[in-house]
Formats: C-alpha cells, sequence, structure tokens
C-alpha cells in the first residue's frame, strides 16, 4: 500500500547517540532490525508514542526525530506491520539529516512516553 502525502508527520525512534553520530555522518543509520527488514522503521504521529513504548520501554535517551515528508517521499511506502492492524510508514532509502526537523525528546511516564524538549 502506498499513500500520497500524509496529513501527519513522520518520525523515527532512535537513541540520542545514534542521533549524534547521524549529525557527524549526515544521515541517520540503518539499525540492526532494519537491516534484517530492509528498509527504516518510522511512524506516523498517532503511531509513534505506542511504538516507543513496545520498542523502546523504559529507556531515557530515545529520541523522535520529526521528519519533512517532502524530503523523503518518494521512498516511503505505507504497509502492515505484523501484530499492529494499520499501515506504518517504511523508508527504502536513506534519511538524511537535512530531512529532519527537529529531534524531540521522549519522556517515560511511568505506563509510556510523552513528548518532550527538543534535544
Amino acid at each position: 500500500m502506498n499513500a500520497a502525502v500524509p496529513a501527519e508527520r513522520l518520525y523515527r525512534l532512535i537513541p540520542a547517540g545514534d542521533w549524534k553520530a547521524a549529525l557527524e555522518s549526515g544521515s541517520v543509520s540503518y539499525c540492526d532490525r532494519d537491516r534484517r527488514d530492509g528498509f527504516l522503521h518510522m511512524s506516523t504521529e498517532k503511531q509513534v508514542l505506542e511504538t516507543a513504548r513496545r520498542y523502546f520501554g523504559e529507556q531515557m535517551d530515545v529520541l523522535a526525530l520529526e521528519v519533512d515528508f517532502d524530503e523523503v517521499a518518494r521512498h516511503v511506502r505505507f504497509e502492515k506491520a505484523p501484530g499492529r492492524d494499520e499501515a506504518f510508514p517504511h523508508l527504502y532509502g536513506d534519511l538524511p539529516v537535512k530531512a529532519v526537523r527537529r529531534a524531540r525528546r521522549l519522556i517515560w511516564t511511568g505506563a509510556g512516553f510523552a513528548f518532550g524538549d527538543d534535544a
């Protein structure tokens, strides 16, 4: 399933240390799961906090990178994710740092995550 411009923002979840490395290299690296699946996992604004809860637990150094859809649109496909009955944006290509509008800290609330300040 492919979609035109989404009504929402796209997000990439990343540990703060990986964001520092991305700033130095100019692009966000694929993690092991991304390499295994062949694409960079992303979420919409409605999905990102639940995705963080599921995959980052109580980590304290998680950032949500807000991505400019226009910068990556031609490489994004919205596809169903196993175990979740909804389509997620998958980036089949590089995520250049210049496509990231902002990096937001995620704060563990005890039951999940909430958006914090910019990193």
